[in-house]
């Protein structure tokens, strides 16, 4: 972590005890822990629920549950939370901490291929989407969720900076930065929704349908 992101952590709200837990389990026993959103995105994510208020949420890519209690943690008590992870291998994870969190009545987890599940969605259903998943798959991620998004609802898009490889030539580029290449290509000529990048960790790319 470095020095201004140390002092956002400790002048932010804390990370909760369970999700320190979580966060330490992963660093020993998983492959890929810089994938856990963290303190500072995990807060992010929480406040970005209590602004928007949703109903419905919907977040693609599970990994270790990390986010979905995050963003659980920001809805009111009529919201709820469906999150897709595509690795069966995470599931008993994922559960060990969601079934630990207050949260847990208002999670439900979809083990399965996003590509498969969104479309058992209802249309206009959700209202925000975070999307945390393979990147190879943003578009067709993106171009299945839209018209499961209410209008005048959220997408966030996670990694859309990665790494600073955005500034990668394509041609020379890894099969992961030519799908986040391609979806912030496309995104940025999409004119069905405002968008814009921020900055905060490997980027986060708010989405508003019109």
């Amino acid at each position: 972590m470095d020095l201004i992101e140390e002092y956002i952590c400790t002048h932010s709200d804390a990370e909760p005890d369970l999700l320190k837990e979580l966060s330490r389990d992963a660093h020993v026993h998983l492959l890929r822990p810089r994938m856990i959103a963290g303190h500072l995105q995990g807060r992010l994510l929480k406040m970005f629920v209590r602004m928007i208020c949703p109903k419905h949420v919907l977040e693609i890519g599970t990994y270790t549950g990390y986010s979905a209690i995050c963003l659980a943690e920001g809805l009111t008590e009529e919201g709820h939370l469906d999150t897709i992870e595509i690795d069966d291998e995470m599931e008993e994870f994922i559960r060990k901490y969601l079934n630990r969190s207050s949260q847990k009545e208002k999670i439900s987890l979809h083990i399965g291929d996003a590509l498969d599940i969104i479309p058992t969605f209802e249309d206009d259903f959700f209202d925000l989407v975070f999307i945390d998943a393979d990147k190879r798959k943003y578009e067709e991620y993106f171009e299945a969720v839209f018209p499961k998004v209410c209008t005048g609802g959220f997408i966030i898009a996670d990694n859309t900076l990665w790494n600073g490889k955005v500034l990668t030539d394509a041609q020379h580029a890894d099969p992961q930065t030519k799908g986040i290449l391609a979806f912030n290509n496309r995104l940025a000529k999409d004119d069905r929704v405002e968008k814009v990048i921020l900055p905060v960790r490997d980027g986060l790319t708010l989405i508003r349908k019109k």
